[in-house]
């Protein structure tokens, strides 16, 4: 590590990622695992248009047919909203609404219902918005409720913020619920659920030896790192660093698809074939 604007940076992700590009390579099986909203596709105040940066898609599709790589996308959207967005026929393993929904690959969606107690802090908390006249800001989704004012002016910002959670705090309070908030944003949702859950959930399903990593940018990806642990790597994707427990970093969207890319070779070519043949351009 070492220092640069207050901030510490990660000097080895270059090496850190090589290595562990090598690990999918000689595996029989691995896992990529991914954030959808500044990680895939850029942040927009426009949600709906957050299509994915260029080149992604392109490579995400071949990678969903190689055999020894499990694809799945884990993101606080819908998981249906993120399989449009993403254009992929047929889409891929999506967890959505931080893992109250499983899109799995043949289609199927599975959905974990709340409880009563939760259904009544999420009515509440949307009365909250109508009364403070925000609730156009809102997005609803199975088990939360989310503000967005990405892209307003930065007093806008703040104001909606602060009315929010005036509310919203005593909603939490009596419903025993969680306040999680995230670049652009905040939301109340079903206390207990987190994209560290659907990470677990698949490495359970993994052989003990398969390489597995995640990629994200912002706060509620801090969970899927923490899940890993030692069991795989957690990659950090922003412009600039901030501080994280992922153990390397990545900037959008070259980064994202030079790796993309190399796993790509690495699962398809294997062994010494991909160690000599890989690039190590992934910053």
């Amino acid at each position: 590590m070492k220092k640069h604007g207050g901030e510490e940076l990660l000097t080895d992700s270059t090496g850190t990622i090589r290595d562990f590009l090598q690990e999918v390579a000689e595996a029989q099986s691995s896992a990529l695992l991914l954030d959808y909203d500044g990680t895939l596709a850029p942040l927009q105040q426009e949600r709906n248009r957050a299509v994915p940066y260029a080149g992604i898609a392109s490579v995400l599709q071949p990678l969903m047919q190689e055999p020894r790589t499990r694809i799945a996308i884990i993101t606080g959207r819908r998981a249906g909203e993120v399989a449009r967005l993403l254009g992929l026929t047929p889409p891929p393993e999506i967890w959505g609404s931080y893992g109250l929904e499983h899109l799995h690959p043949d289609g199927t969606l599975e959905t974990i219902a709340v409880g009563e107690r939760t259904k009544l802090g999420l009515e509440e908390a949307e009365q909250w918005l109508i009364h403070q006249q925000i609730d156009r800001h809102a997005e609803r989704k199975p088990g939360g409720l989310a503000v967005h004012w990405r892209g307003l002016p930065e007093t806008t910002q703040h104001e909606m913020r602060c009315r929010a959670l005036l509310g919203w705090f005593a909603v939490v309070q009596r419903r025993d619920m969680d306040l999680v908030e995230f670049e652009g944003g905040v939301e109340i949702r079903a206390a207990g659920f987190d994209k560290g859950d659907a990470v677990r959930a698949i490495v359970r399903e993994l052989d003990a030896d398969a390489p597995v990593a995640y990629l994200g940018d912002d706060g509620p990806d801090e969970p899927a790192f923490q899940a890993l642990d030692s069991r795989g790597l957690g990659i950090l994707v922003r412009p600039l660093y901030r501080a994280t427990t992922a153990r390397a970093w990545l900037r959008p969207p070259e980064g994202v698809l030079n790796f993309l890319h190399q796993w790509l070779e690495a699962s398809k070519n294997g062994g010494a074939r991909f160690a000599t043949a890989s690039g190590t351009q992934v910053e």
